[in-house]
C-alpha cells in the first residue's frame, strides 16, 4: 500500500514538473516573440540616433565625452563635445562641481542623465571605453587619421616624451595615446577640446572606411564588443555600429559647450552660456538641420558673414562664436557700413528662404531680405563668398533679436 502511494506521489511530481517546464517554455517563447528591436523602435519613435561615448583612464577619470547625433536617412551627423569641467549644480551629486565628477562618483547612468539635461534631449545609447582598449581598437582599425598643425616634441611631468609629426597623419594606438595626452603651455582650452573631437571623428571615419574589416567580420566584431561597454545586446550593438559605419564622417558638424570660467572650491569650471540655454538651442538647431527636408540642409555647411551695425564693441565677434557652435561656418565678423542699424537683418545670397528662416530662428530674427542673384556673376565666378549676411541692429541683445514694442 505504501509502495502504491509512493508511486502516485512520484507520478504527481513528474506531472507537476512537466507542467512547470511547459510554463517556462511558453514564457520564454512569449518573451522572445515580444522582444522589441531596440534600434528599430528608437528610429520609429525619433528617427535620430544619439550615442554617448565616454573614454576613461585606469582610475576611472573621464578623458573625453562626446555625443553623436546621427540621422541615418541622410547619413549626416553632428558631434557634440562635453568638456569635463562643465560646471553646474548636479542633482546626482547635490553640489556644484565638474560634470565628469558625476561619472566618477555615480557611474554612467547618472552621467548620461546629467548630459541629457544639459543638452535638452534624450540619449538612449552609451558606449564606454578605456584608454588602453581604445589604443587596441585604433590598431585594429589600422590607425586613426588626424591633422596636426605643427610637430609636437615635449615631455610630461613624469619624463615621458611626446613626439608627433605634423600634417595629415595616420596614428597607431600608441601615437593616439600621445595625441590625447600631450600638453604644451601655450595651447588653449579650445585647442585641447578640438583634439578630443578630432579623435572621435577619426574613429568614425576609420569605422566607415574599414567597415568590411570591423563590422562585417564576425571575429573582429566579437573582439570589438569585448573592448567596449555598450548598453545594448550583441545584435542591437551590431545594428547600431553598422548604421554609424555608413555615416558620412567627412561632413560631421561640430559643437561644444561654451561659456565662462569661474573658480569654485579651487576648481576652474566652465559654466555654459546663457545658463545652458544656448547649447540646448544649438543642439536643437543642428538636429533640425539634419532631419529637415530629408537631410538636405545638412548636405553642406552654410557660410555666414556677421556684421556689427551697432556701437557695441565685439558684438559681431561674439555672435560669430554662437553660430560656429551651431555648426555654421563664419567667414568673417566685421563692422557694417554704419553703426546705426535699428533692426537686425539677414540677407539671403542663395535664394533659399527655408534655410534663411532656420538661420533667423537661431537668433529670433524674421527680417530676411533676398538678394537679387545676377546670373552673370555666377558665370564670371563673382558670386558672393557667403550664403547669408547677418547685419546686427540695435534690437539684438547679444543673443536674440528683441521683439519690437508697438
Amino acid at each position: 500500500m505504501k509502495n502504491h502511494s509512493f508511486r502516485d506521489e512520484q507520478k504527481g511530481a513528474v506531472f507537476l514538473l512537466v507542467i512547470l517546464l511547459i510554463i517556462v517554455g511558453v514564457s520564454l517563447f512569449m518573451a522572445k516573440s515580444l522582444q522589441v528591436d531596440t534600434i528599430g523602435q528608437k528610429l520609429a519613435d525619433d528617427q535620430v540616433l544619439r550615442l554617448l561615448s565616454v573614454m576613461k583612464d585606469d582610475e576611472n577619470n573621464v578623458i573625453f565625452t562626446n555625443v553623436l547625433i546621427y540621422y541615418p536617412v541622410s547619413k549626416k551627423a553632428t558631434s557634440v563635445n562635453i568638456p569635463g569641467n562643465t560646471g553646474a549644480i548636479y542633482n546626482s551629486l547635490g553640489r556644484v562641481d565638474r560634470i565628469d565628477a558625476v561619472y566618477k562618483e555615480k557611474g554612467i547612468n547618472a552621467y548620461k542623465a546629467e548630459i541629457e539635461k544639459l543638452l535638452g534631449c534624450s540619449i538612449p545609447f552609451y558606449m564606454v571605453i578605456s584608454l588602453d582598449d581604445f589604443i587596441h581598437l585604433a590598431d585594429i582599425l589600422n590607425g586613426l587619421r588626424v591633422f596636426i598643425p605643427s610637430p609636437i616634441d615635449t615631455e610630461s611631468e613624469n619624463g615621458d616624451r611626446w613626439l608627433l609629426p605634423s600634417g595629415a597623419v595616420n596614428l597607431d594606438g600608441d601615437k593616439i595615446k600621445s595625441y590625447l595626452q600631450y600638453h604644451i603651455e601655450d595651447e588653449s582650452f579650445s585647442e585641447v577640446q578640438d583634439r578630443f573631437q578630432n579623435v572621435i571623428t577619426a574613429f568614425y571615419t576609420a569605422l566607415h572606411e574599414r567597415r568590411s574589416i570591423v563590422i562585417n567580420n564576425k571575429k573582429v566584431f566579437k573582439l570589438l564588443m569585448k573592448l567596449v561597454d555598450i548598453n545594448l545586446d550583441k545584435d542591437d550593438a551590431y545594428k547600431l555600429l553598422s548604421m554609424i559605419s555608413e555615416m558620412d564622417a567627412e561632413t560631421v558638424g561640430r559643437q561644444t559647450v561654451t561659456g565662462g570660467f569661474r573658480l569654485v572650491d579651487s576648481k576652474k569650471l566652465l559654466f555654459p552660456l546663457n545658463n545652458g540655454e544656448f547649447i540646448k538651442e544649438a543642439v536643437k538647431q543642428s538636429t533640425n538641420m539634419l532631419v529637415s527636408n530629408n537631410g538636405a540642409f545638412a548636405s553642406r555647411v552654410y557660410v555666414l558673414e556677421i556684421q556689427n551695425g551697432t556701437p557695441v564693441q565685439g558684438l559681431a565677434h561674439n555672435t560669430s562664436i554662437l553660430f560656429q557652435n551651431a555648426s555654421y561656418d563664419v567667414l568673417s565678423a566685421v563692422n557694417a557700413d554704419s553703426n546705426d542699424y535699428e533692426n537686425t537683418v539677414i540677407i539671403d545670397h542663395i535664394g533659399n528662404r527655408e534655410i534663411a528662416s532656420m538661420v533667423g530662428d537661431f537668433i529670433h530674427c524674421t527680417n530676411i531680405q533676398e538678394e537679387e542673384v545676377n546670373l552673370e556673376d555666377f558665370e564670371n565666378n563673382n558670386a558672393a563668398d557667403v550664403d547669408f549676411t547677418i547685419i546686427l541692429g540695435k534690437d539684438f541683445d547679444g543673443r536674440y533679436v528683441r521683439a519690437s514694442r508697438k
